[in-house]
């Protein structure tokens, strides 16, 4: 039994049942990360000792019947943009190298209360943005060394697929728990902006950043965001809205659903695998009894680039007191932005806000006549790192490509989960996405669940050894 590349759920009731301690699994992982994580770059900080120390209490708590939940004794990995006590929480960028905070994140807080092993602080891009400071090594895609991990959360999307932990956390301001998920073959859920506390975050664009878990599966997603999602006194922007059971989503069926696809928004102008594995998710849903529909979506990608205006003041306002004071300390494609962001003008930022304003209520009307949206993961089919490199020197032409079928959703605040989709013919991870009106995450995990019950992508493994 490779216990690494078990889901979440599975290496969880074997903890439960005795069968295998979360000490034997905690070291199993830590040992994997010795072995393969020279190659990957994933991991910015490992945290055996905690880690062992947490697992062994959570042993003695279930031989005591003090079983907290699916996610206790479970590893899972940090996006290294959450803050955690006195360890350094880098955000990915070198000039934070000496940050300590003096609390956990509160997300981090309930993942610890919930049980959770937390195994590792994870790779990520400076700033959250799209490029890794120039002291961190990029990480490397479990499945294809040469092909892009997504960004932002690229060390929560390689670790959890190479089987260094079984979930890990994700922040999406763009696309960036989306993007990765699709990289990687995972199963990511975007929730609804404020559905999960933002206390503790080092932010980007705080009208923007969502927080939400990277997984192998819905059912695996869904029991992370149960322990992560709910109000918090510390986070006034979070949701008071009660928290459902996600789980007892997973087993329900989805005849009662309309799912709705534009495909020539979906898919015009795309390699042509990308409108296959949409076809075929389609049909899956379809065979499963939603009722799939064409429509057209009542927004252009205008209205969605009329929104960015107001993402560069937010991130000028994240990084006030850092840059420009400290320009010379971020990476050049990352000080570039941040120089480009301080030339926009006021009008072009109100005139962002109020187009979120038209593009909220454009949204809302389309889920009046259906569920949900199916898309694709990514605008492009998995790109390779020079490939990336190339289209960042544009970001205009990144959106374009990259963020087509993502940022739409942040501006709107609605929530989405990542599928994996199938595979290229040369063995890359194809993704898609569904996307929900506002609090749709209970739906959403149940078409997800559905999905993968007639599915075998998300059991599929990269071969690392």
């Amino acid at each position: 039994m490779e216990l690494h590349y078990l889901s979440l759920l599975e290496v969880s009731d074997l903890i439960r049942r005795r069968e295998v301690s979360s000490r034997e699994v905690t070291q199993a992982l830590l040992a994997r990360i010795e072995r393969l994580e020279p190659q990957l770059n994933s991991v910015l900080m490992l945290l055996a000792d905690q880690a062992l120390e947490a697992a062994q209490q959570a042993d003695a708590e279930i031989a005591r019947g003090q079983w907290r939940g699916p996610l206790h004794g479970v590893p899972l990995g940090i996006k290294d943009l959450h803050w955690t006590k006195g360890l350094p929480t880098t955000g990915g960028m070198e000039l934070l190298g000496d940050f300590r905070p003096k609390e956990d994140a509160s997300v981090v807080a309930r993942l610890k209360r919930a049980g959770a092993v937390i195994l590792a602080k994870l790779h990520m891009t400076e700033g959250a943005l799209i490029d890794h400071h120039p002291a961190f090594a990029r990480p490397s895609n479990p499945w294809s060394a040469d092909h892009w991990t997504g960004v932002s959360s690229s060390g929560s999307g390689a670790a959890t697929a190479a089987g260094f932990c079984y979930g890990a956390t994700g922040t999406d301001t763009g696309g960036s728990i989306r993007m990765p998920s699709a990289a990687n073959s995972l199963t990511g859920i975007k929730p609804t902006w404020g559905r999960v506390s933002r206390h503790g975050l080092v932010h980007l664009s705080e009208s923007l950043d969502h927080i939400g878990p990277m997984a192998r599966s819905a059912g695996d997603a869904a029991a992370m965001l149960q322990a992560m999602a709910g109000p918090d006194p510390r986070d006034p922007t979070a949701l008071l809205a009660p928290v459902p059971d996600y789980l007892a989503e997973c087993g329900r069926d989805i005849s009662d659903l309309t799912i709705g696809i534009d495909w020539d928004y979906a898919s015009g102008g795309l390699e042509p695998e990308i409108g296959e594995s949409l076809r075929r998710a389609a049909a899956s849903f379809a065979e499963l009894g939603a009722s799939v529909r064409d429509i057209r979506v009542p927004w252009s990608e205008d209205d969605v680039a009329a929104t960015h205006g107001m993402f560069g003041a937010e991130a000028l306002t994240a990084h006030a007191g850092m840059f420009p004071e400290h320009a010379e300390r971020y990476g050049p494609r990352t000080r570039t932005m941040f120089e480009a962001y301080g030339k926009v003008d006021p009008a072009t930022t109100a005139r962002g806000y109020q187009a979120r304003d038209r593009l909220k209520g454009r949204m809302a009307a389309l889920f009046r006549e259906v569920d949900l949206l199916l898309l694709p993961g990514l605008g492009k089919l998995l790109p390779r790192w020079d490939e990336i490199d190339a289209m960042f020197s544009s970001l205009d032409d990144a959106r374009k490509i990259l963020l087509r079928f993502n940022s739409p959703f942040n501006a709107a605040g609605l929530p989405t989960i990542s599928l994996p989709a199938g595979f290229t013919g040369g063995g890359l991870p194809i993704g898609t996405q569904l996307v929900g009106p506002w609090l749709a995450e209970p739906v959403l995990i149940r078409a997800g669940a559905a999905f993968q019950r007639v599915t075998d992508h998300h059991t599929r493994r990269p071969a690392l050894g």
